[in-house]
């Protein structure tokens, strides 16, 4: 890694289909890239695995418990002044948990038809395209 490029920031996010219907999140008005939408998660911390650091997120953002499955996509992404290594596995709900805005500005379960309509990070955005088969 090279000074030039910034610090380098691990994030992993859960795709949790129910139904046809994903789980996104809203980044909240005081977060980096305010009020765009993703896949629920967040920052790897150091010495925690990503499946640890999704679990963690995933109760602290939404407020429930989640299995971990597979690792489904990985990209990393240039910012202007930092890097993000994204990675995305396949999860789901533990039963009788129903997700809540904790720390999001809000949710929604949506169709990935309708993704279009929630404008997502970048990193986001061509992690998404990957898994959905789109080329942009």
């Amino acid at each position: 890694m090279t000074s030039d490029s910034g610090p380098h920031i691990r994030l992993v996010a859960a795709v949790i289909e129910q139904e046809g219907r994903y789980l996104i999140t809203q980044r909240r008005p005081t977060a980096v890239l305010p009020g765009l939408w993703e896949f629920p998660g967040g920052k790897v911390e150091p010495g925690e695995t990503d499946e640890a650091a999704l679990k963690r997120e995933l109760r602290e953002r939404v407020g429930v418990e989640v299995e971990v499955k597979l690792r489904m996509a990985q990209r990393t992404h240039q910012y202007d002044g930092y890097s993000v290594d994204l990675t995305l596995y396949q999860a789901s709900i533990l039963p009788d948990q129903e997700p809540r805005p904790l720390r999001v500005a809000d949710f929604r379960w949506a169709a990935s038809g309708e993704f279009e309509r929630y404008p997502f990070p970048a990193a986001d955005q061509a992690t998404t395209d990957i898994l959905l088969g789109f080329k942009r």
